[in-house]
């Protein structure tokens, strides 16, 4: 049951996701979060830096889709000026958007990779999606309401996890 919160790999940034790397393991698609996965929480614009790995996973030929717990018009101000397809209001780690996601991007779930900062949302989700997961320290370590309780309880897990020799990274402050 627990090995449901246990992400494929870790990264410490989306930055550290190399398309070479996801074509190596027959990668086509990226569903990642984006509160605190691509950008700060309360941060509304995408970076010349996020701009720049969207636009070269695009030129290898792989595509990307955000899914977001948040409001629509939140995901929508990042989302829309990149041109990235989004899910707002997901409900992860449901499996519904993940479902959806996979049909708009006309991808099998071995080819697609979901990418988050969260154990309770995005990687249990994607788990339970049978999609291959990363999870990425947190852009910021503050965060909005709701997420520090989860930031809690993945504590608990994470140091669980790592007593039982069931992840071997550690946390770079």
């Amino acid at each position: 049951m627990l090995k449901r919160f246990l992400p494929n790999e870790h990264v410490q940034t989306v930055f550290d996701i190399k398309p070479e790397h996801l074509k190596e393991k027959g990668m086509k698609g990226i569903i990642t979060d984006l509160d605190n996965t691509l950008v700060a929480w309360d941060q509304a614009d995408a970076t010349p830096e996020i701009i720049e790995w969207f636009t070269l996973m695009q030129k290898h030929g792989i595509t990307v889709t955000i899914i977001s717990n948040n409001n629509e018009e939140r995901v929508q101000y990042f989302a829309k000026p990149l041109n990235i397809p989004f899910i707002s209001k997901a409900r992860k780690p449901l499996g519904g958007a993940f479902k959806s996601a996979l049909q708009e991007m006309n991808l099998e779930p071995e080819e697609v990779v979901v990418v988050g900062d969260q154990l309770l949302t995005d990687v249990l989700g994607g788990n339970i999606a049978n999609l291959h997961t990363i999870l990425v320290v947190p852009v910021v370590e503050t965060d909005g309401f709701f997420t520090k309780f989860n930031r809690r309880v993945e504590r608990i897990l994470l140091n669980w996890m790592r007593k039982k020799g069931m992840i071997s990274w550690e946390e770079k402050k």
